[in-house]
């Protein structure tokens, strides 16, 4: 009897295991393909950056960086934590069986329909009190209130096209998802090129052209995602709406709390700085686009992770595959750290010549993007059990503690105080997380093991910092030395077969 049990717990475990490995590759694939469109369509929007930076001052691109830092804001206060939702319930949905595509219709059509009538009013209101608004964002926007309406434009139509591309994802219409996306960031630089062929940034408007190409590409894209969406109309369900309600609201209070702790930066740089602040905003906003790789890494993973995760699991399969997940993303973070760190007066190339001075805080950027993402992965579990208050905890601490150092530090060191105060609020609230996950949900999180790839990664970054050449190539050198290093020990310490790798990359060709 004893042998049997033994067996059947054996045949469990190579199962599970069998089960963990293949979930973890459809996680890889999933990851592949939405970040294909998101590499792509981020360089070709990062194109803007060394465009705008070349063409405007210092102070005229800190009105780019000061309104796309608001943005997101508006974007998630409108959406209503309603992305998340649509996932989750439609999950549900499938677990409940019966007329699933029925259930589905009706969740679409609420979500897009609270998000839509969300989306008209805030353009209206906005419209209507531009001038006051305008007054409110700082003596640039006085002489521009259109700047203000266009912007608001902006945000509605992207607010429009949301639940639209969140089904698009839930129904694993990935290319059309891709082309979409592609298209939208296509026109947007198309337009800004031809803008600027035509001397219109050189006008009184000057970068509100910026925004207008912006408009144009989001209307377009808007009305494509929502004809091939299917014949579904925006209509609440009371009852439903309730219940999304009950589930998002949380997500709503963190997200708003969590998009204000990465635009709190540059907003106090806007009031805190003694002088120059819109030169300093500008300069800090470059900076920050460069890290753009890891960014890239960090959105490509988002795209796939969250229907991923928030779907129906078994908990032990869940916990298996978020441990190893968030393993690996530490690992592929610390190489883009060092491939960016170790190179960043290169990357510093991609911003025009008055903007590099500040090339310094880049290695704080990319390790606050690097524990933002490790803060994702860790959120899944509580999105996953509907405990979703614990965002909130999470996110108001990181507010608090941007804040906090931001008053603080901002006006003694301008934007390198603001990127500081940037990487602790992300680090406290990766602790806090930690802290909640071990209470009520724990996860066996390989904590020594992206302990030991932080480490060594830091150490080849501090011995590459230490090392003076006189000429640059062996500066350089170097430097791919210390990247290879890092590359080859994660290779031992994971046990990869790179061999293999190879040769199922070639057979899929």
């Amino acid at each position: 009897m004893r042998f049997g049990a033994c067996v059947r717990i054996m045949c469990v475990r190579i199962l599970h295991a069998a089960n963990r490995k293949v979930m973890l590759e459809k996680l890889a694939k999933q990851t592949a393909i939405y970040g294909i469109s998101t590499i792509l369509g981020r360089m070709l929007s990062y194109l803007l950056t060394p465009f705008y930076t070349r063409i405007f001052g210092v102070e005229s691109y800190g009105i780019i960086t000061d309104v796309y830092a608001l943005i997101p804001f508006a974007l998630v206060v409108l959406t209503m934590g309603m992305e998340s939702s649509y996932f989750r319930f439609a999950a549900k949905a499938e677990a409940a069986g019966g007329d699933v595509e029925a259930a589905k219709r009706k969740l679409f059509a609420t979500t897009w329909g609270i998000t839509s009538l969300a989306a008209a009013l805030f353009f209206v209101v906005v419209s209507l009190l531009a001038d006051g608004a305008s007054a409110l964002m700082g003596e640039a926007y006085v002489a521009h209130p259109s700047y203000v309406v266009i912007v608001a434009a902006i945000v509605a139509a992207d607010v429009w096209g949301c639940i639209p591309f969140s089904r698009l994802r839930e129904q694993g219409r990935a290319v059309t998802f891709v082309v979409l996306k592609l298209s939208n960031i296509l026109l947007q630089v198309g337009l800004a090129v031809v803008f600027w062929l035509f001397g219109l940034f050189d006008t009184e408007f000057g970068v509100g052209w910026a925004f207008v190409a912006n408009l144009c590409a989001s209307i377009i894209t808007t009305v494509a995602v929502i004809a091939v969406g299917g014949r579904v109309l925006p209509r609440i369900n009371g009852r439903l709406l309730a219940a999304i309600f009950a589930y998002s609201l949380p997500l709503l209070l963190s997200g708003i709390a969590g998009t204000a702790n990465e635009f709190i930066d540059r907003q106090m740089i806007k009031y805190l700085v003694p002088e120059g602040a819109m030169a300093e905003l500008g300069i800090y906003g470059a900076i920050t686009k460069i890290a753009v790789v890891m960014t890239l890494f960090t959105q490509m993973y988002r795209l796939a992770a969250e229907p991923f995760f928030l779907s129906n699991f078994r908990k032990e399969e869940f916990v298996e595959m978020n441990a190893a997940a968030l393993k690996y993303f530490v690992l592929f973070s610390m190489a883009i750290f060092l491939g960016i760190a170790l190179f960043r007066d290169l990357f510093a190339l991609i911003v025009g010549r008055d903007f590099r001075e500040g090339i310094y805080i880049l290695p704080v950027v990319l390790g606050a993007n690097i524990l933002g993402g490790v803060w994702l992965n860790l959120s899944f579990w509580y999105k996953r059990e509907e405990k979703t208050r614990y965002a909130l905890w999470i996110t108001l601490t990181g507010l608090v503690c941007s804040v906090g150092f931001g008053l603080w530090l901002i006006p003694r060191a301008g934007y390198y105080g603001a990127a500081w105060s940037r990487f602790i609020a992300e680090a406290v609230m990766v602790a806090v997380s930690i802290v909640l996950n071990r209470l009520y949900y724990p996860t066996p999180y390989a904590f020594g093991r992206m302990a030991e790839y932080v480490v060594v990664a830091l150490v080849l970054f501090v011995v590459g910092e230490a090392m003076v050449f006189d000429e640059v190539y062996a500066r350089y050198t170097f430097g791919g030395l210390l990247f290879v290093i890092y590359l080859l020990y994660a290779v031992w310490r994971e046990k990869i077969d790179v061999k293999g790798l190879v040769r199922s990359m070639i057979k899929r060709r």
